[in-house]
């Protein structure tokens, strides 16, 4: 590992002028994906901002809307109860990352600004409909997370920029959502593919909203659009299930790799999410 400066903020506002002072340096959290690629893959880094004396970025507020800062970690979300209940896809999708030791120190806003189209967060925010704040020496902007991936390790933040906190709203009632993947190994394995899903019933059991994402088939985390509309308005099926599923496959934009091919890739998504969105419903169901 190449030398490299150490900053150690004690506030928000102290990070954000080491950055634009800085605007090489690079967030440090829990450092399970950065700290590896510095070791194992060589990854130039000039400055390191560390993140862990910034109260800012490690608050945590649920008052009807989930808000969490960029440090709060994976482990805090997915053993959180109420997070559980609202925020069903999250907490599972939190939960599968790494380790117990690694969601320990893992952190939501690294698993998004690492921005790898597996990150198992981002299928679960973008149906929960996130904001990312995103903050720097000149102010603050709020962004739609679907916005905020450009391209296989690439996010919309700028030099000096830094994602300050997410904000989830809460699902209306008669809500469910799920987060399903498939990995090779039952633990300890990054998404061949993932697919969380979020529906909103009425009082007659029929689809009013439906959202579909999915990780691991194109540059991006992505939503299933297409496949979305056909839910709305209806009550789910089996033949209504199979038509979206095959849908999200046709939507997704895999490449074959040594994980897996395209074509296997589209099978998983069309089965992930008919079990994504029977989970859903049936959780919808529920409540």
């Amino acid at each position: 590992m190449k030398r490299f400066d150490y900053l150690a903020p004690k506030n928000l506002r102290e990070a954000l002028e080491m950055m634009s002072d800085r605007p090489e340096a690079i967030p440090l959290a829990g450092g399970t994906d950065l700290l590896v690629q510095m070791k194992e893959e060589h990854r130039p880094v000039q400055a390191l901002l560390g993140l862990k004396r910034v109260p800012e970025v490690h608050q945590f507020a649920l008052n009807g809307t989930l808000t969490f800062g960029s440090a709060v970690t994976v482990g805090q979300i997915a053993a959180n109860p109420q997070i559980q209940q609202d925020y069903t896809a999250l907490a599972m999708g939190a939960g599968l990352i790494g380790s117990v030791q690694i969601r320990n120190m893992a952190t939501v806003g690294g698993n998004l600004c690492n921005a790898a189209p597996s990150a198992d967060t981002a299928p679960p925010l973008l149906v929960l409909g996130a904001q990312a704040v995103i903050a720097s020496s000149r102010g603050e902007r709020t962004i739609s997370l679907e916005a905020f991936f450009v391209g296989p390790g690439q996010t919309v933040l700028q030099p000096g920029e830094l994602l300050k906190e997410v904000i989830v709203p809460r699902l209306p009632d008669g809500s469910g959502s799920f987060y399903v993947r498939h990995t090779p190994r039952a633990r300890m394995d990054i998404a061949v593919v993932g697919v969380a899903a979020a529906i909103t019933l009425n009082a007659d059991g029929a689809t009013i909203d439906a959202r579909l994402a999915l990780g691991a088939v194109a540059s991006v985390p992505m939503r299933a659009t297409a496949a979305e509309t056909l839910l709305r308005g209806h009550s789910l099926s089996d033949e209504l299930l199979q038509e979206v599923g095959a849908t999200a496959a046709q939507e997704a934009k895999p490449i074959d790799d040594l994980r897996a091919s395209a074509e296997y890739r589209r099978h998983l998504v069309n089965v992930l999410t008919q079990r994504a969105l029977r989970s859903a419903f049936a959780k919808a169901s529920k409540g």
